[in-house]
């Protein structure tokens, strides 16, 4: 993502009046011109690391083993070592491949095109391999881009409350897109849900906050803003579009 992207994300849009379905706007603290912009990269910048950090470096201990293989009497390496280390490598390679393309497109798109797979497709491989299942609507797969890259974001923010496993479904509500996060999971923290609403200080923001927050702020500049509704074992996310 540029930087002009995200002074683009930053500015957002000053909305003034709010639909029904939404509370009215908070005060805008977490948006400020400045070196705190640098917050927000370093944050998005750690958490990505943090996820692909274990593919990449389960790659480096499959290459190490296939290394460290002593070669047998008879001159030849033990053939089923050499195949797992192998499968190791290879299944590790397409994790981390699999993240980086779902993240190019949830953190860096901004464009009217994008080259690859549709992000139904990448979001269904991203949560392929977990204890989430993602159900990426029919509905969801018809918008625009930029409002895929919002539904991608909101899946990853979903994400976050379900580490005992669950399910995620996308689909376009009477009142905006929604995401529905079901499962054992851990309620929103306050400061999860003040980022939701942009209502967090930048400078107070952490690892666990910045997803909310960038989510937060895509749905703004698409002239939305984000409604959290929690019952036992369920979690709503709602895109509610502003009025005027």
């Amino acid at each position: 993502m540029s930087w002009q992207d995200i002074d683009h994300l930053l500015l957002g849009s000053a909305f003034t009046g709010v639909a029904d379905q939404a509370p009215a706007l908070p005060p805008r603290r977490g948006v400020v011109a400045g070196p705190l912009d640098l917050r927000l990269l370093e944050l998005l910048t750690a958490r990505l690391c943090h996820d692909l950090i274990g593919p990449i470096a389960a790659i480096s201990n499959g290459v190490e083993l296939l290394v460290d293989e002593p070669v047998l009497a008879g001159g030849h390496a033990d053939q089923d070592f050499v195949h797992d280390a192998i499968a190791l490598v290879g299944d590790s390679a397409s994790r981390a491949a699999t993240r980086l393309q779902f993240y190019r497109f949830a953190y860096g798109f901004g464009g009217e095109s994008m080259v690859g797979s549709p992000p139904n497709e990448l979001a269904s491989r991203f949560f392929e391999r977990t204890r989430i299942t993602c159900d990426y609507g029919e509905s969801i797969r018809a918008l625009p881009l930029d409002w895929q890259r919002l539904a991608c974001n909101l899946l990853l923010t979903g994400a976050e409350v379900l580490s005992r496993g669950g399910s995620l479904v996308l689909a376009v509500a009477p009142d905006g897109l929604d995401l529905e996060a079901t499962g054992e999971f851990t309620a929103l923290s306050p400061e999860t849900s003040a980022a939701l609403l942009l209502a967090l200080p930048v400078a107070a923001l952490t690892s666990r906050s910045v997803q909310a927050y960038f989510t937060g702020l895509l749905a703004e500049t698409l002239g939305c803003r984000l409604v959290r509704t929690e019952e036992l074992r369920r979690l709503r996310l709602t895109a509610v579009a502003l009025a005027g």
